[in-house]
């Protein structure tokens, strides 16, 4: 019986699509083999191929002058190749916001190749709010400007999007696909896929045309954008298994509603586990309300030394991967889009439980 899976990545991914790939598995498109077993230029896979890309532009209404990327090495790869490829048109200078350790992440490796200004910072409060754009502290003449839009970990998300004379770039590894964007104010929006888009192993970039040639001239060819945009996402045998899911789970999304769909169901979810958090005086949230994620609910118990017991009866209730991450602590609930309602309204009823056997 499935379970419901609460985990931050790998994630859970929709019934419908997993049951599609266990149906083709062995037999795809009648072909007498496997989609892992066909050439990723042969006319079949292109057309998979194609057509994720152009769902993932309806979904997100990508504009067409934006490349579609379909990349290896997840976001923590893109963190190289960012300023490889934006570090090559002058200034080798880049602004971060540093709102937890997934920007910290970026960063670090950011100054491997240039400068970093890092124009605002939550570290103060241990990364338990968004700061606010006033005060920021920006550099003139920044190759680009770099946020990290939801934080997986310490479960705050921006509920604004930066205005910047430089180019945008944004991690969407954990709220890309939740609710609408307006790209044309990003120059580069990437994100992993084990979230919300599909397996590991993949990950999507939106890269603004005008940037493709602002690469460092020594770029490592597997990080260079232009080749990948060049070369369709196939300079190099791609994920093949990966990019095939990706275009199931686009395709769900398409029957759901879309994204403005995917944006109510996460406001509804969010919502219901926030109201038991706030209502408790046994459970708690440790993110400022203004900068909740509606993707990542990270809470802790009153007794830290009652989180052992709790995860064990929640596993065997069938709620799993409720351990929040080993650098903070605590419990964490992850909603991303393939987790159901039903899903949170479970988890809500275990912690009223657990709450009145042991409080």
């Amino acid at each position: 019986m499935r379970k419901y899976n609460f985990c931050a990545g790998p994630a859970a991914l929709p019934e419908p699509v997993l049951q599609q790939a266990q149906l083709e598995l062995m037999d795809w498109r009648g072909l007498g083999c496997s989609v892992m077993e066909v050439s990723h230029r042969s006319p079949e896979f292109v057309e998979v191929a194609e057509r994720a890309e152009q769902d993932l532009r309806d979904l997100l209404k990508v504009p067409d002058n934006y490349k579609v990327l379909f990349l290896q090495g997840g976001a923590t790869g893109q963190f190289s190749a960012i300023p490889w490829n934006l570090f090559g048109a002058g200034s080798k200078q880049a602004d971060f916001i540093h709102s937890g350790q997934w920007a910290a992440k970026a960063i670090k490796e950011a100054r491997r190749y240039g400068d970093v200004n890092v124009v605002a910072t939550s570290e103060d409060r241990n990364f338990s709010y968004v700061p606010a754009q006033n005060s920021w502290q920006q550099s003139e003449g920044a190759a680009y400007l770099h946020y990290t839009p939801n934080e997986t970990i310490g479960g705050i998300e921006f509920d604004y999007v930066p205005e910047v004379d430089c180019p945008l770039v944004a991690d969407m590894s954990s709220n890309i696909l939740s609710c609408p964007i307006d790209v044309e104010k990003f120059g580069v929006i990437y994100a992993g896929a084990q979230k919300n888009i599909g397996p590991s192993g993949i990950a999507v970039a939106l890269v603004r045309d005008d940037l493709l040639d602002r690469a460092m001239k020594d770029i490592p060819r597997s990080l260079s954008w232009k080749v990948a945009a060049d070369a369709g996402s196939m300079d190099n045998t791609p994920p093949t298994f990966a990019w095939y899911l990706s275009g199931l789970v686009f395709q769900w999304l398409k029957a759901q509603g879309g994204v403005e769909a995917m944006a109510q169901q996460a406001a509804k979810k969010s919502s219901l586990l926030y109201e038991f958090l706030d209502g408790s005086d046994f459970f708690s949230s440790p993110v400022e309300k203004s900068s909740r994620s509606r993707m990542n609910v990270p809470f802790v118990l009153a007794d830290e030394r009652l989180d052992k017991p709790f995860l064990q009866e929640a596993e065997a209730a069938g709620l799993l991967s409720l351990k929040g991450h080993r650098s903070v602590g605590g419990m964490r609930a992850s909603l991303y889009n393939a987790v159901p309602f039903e899903a949170v309204k479970a988890l809500v009823a275990f912690m009223a439980d657990f709450e009145a056997r042991k409080g």
